[in-house]
């Protein structure tokens, strides 16, 4: 009676690579470095529209109470600036559309899906708002050097504890542009967190690319058991 060859079974058991050519645990990581560049970016946008409403309204209230030149009662001194404000304005406008299209871009899949064309908008559109809070901030500091002319800021605080019942509201004045004047500050270290995630997460992709493909080229090169 002839016998048979027992059958050889084998423990070893295969895997399977992941579906994408990243790997999954650099895959969480980009996500969450994604998610921490979106809280920023909104962040900003927000920061941006406060920017853009309080120096816009200390701005209008400046224009609808001066008298100009030759009045004796103007309660606006000659010698002011007002670019700082301006600047805070245009600066402010600035940072709220490049925070507008750097979200766009992030969830838009044609552009998302592009690496180099992704990573390209993220790096550009936070640099553009970092050189803009860094003009607004420098106009207020130059201006405010100044011992002879006054900026918006510097007249309307130099009078805030005064009680107004009609516009200009001294005060109130000061608030808004201590607000946009904070915020554009804050805006620097803010950008600068926005580009960094961006760098980190562009490596975090690259790197999961690399582990994915040496995991894919790993199971491709073991021999097939059977």
């Amino acid at each position: 009676m002839p016998f048979s060859k027992p059958e050889v079974t084998s423990d070893v058991t295969s895997f399977d690579a992941p579906p994408s050519s990243q790997h999954p645990a650099m895959r969480h990581k980009s996500g969450l470095i994604g998610s921490i560049n979106l809280g920023l970016t909104v962040l900003a946008l927000l920061s941006s529209m406060t920017i853009v409403g309080t120096s816009a309204e200390t701005l209008q209230v400046y224009n609808t109470t001066r008298l100009g030149n030759g009045h004796f009662l103007s309660i606006w001194p000659n010698e002011f600036d007002i670019r700082p404000t301006v600047a805070l304005v245009t600066c402010g406008s600035i940072i709220l559309v490049s925070s507008i299209l750097s979200l766009v871009a992030a969830r838009v899949p044609a552009i998302a899906n592009k690496t180099l064309l992704s990573t390209s908008l993220s790096l550009l559109l936070p640099s553009i708002s970092l050189v803009a809070a860094l003009i607004s901030t420098s106009f207020f500091y130059g201006v405010n050097a100044s011992s002879t002319t006054f900026s918006l800021q510097s007249w309307t605080c130099q009078w805030a504890n005064i009680s107004m019942d009609v516009k200009p509201h001294w005060g109130t004045l000061c608030k808004e542009s201590k607000v946009a004047l904070y915020l554009s500050v804050m805006m620097i270290p803010l950008q600068l967190l926005v580009l960094g995630t961006v760098v980190v997460g562009f490596l975090g992709r690259v790197k999961g690319w690399v582990v994915g493909r040496k995991v894919e080229g790993d199971r491709k090169g073991s021999p097939a058991l059977s």
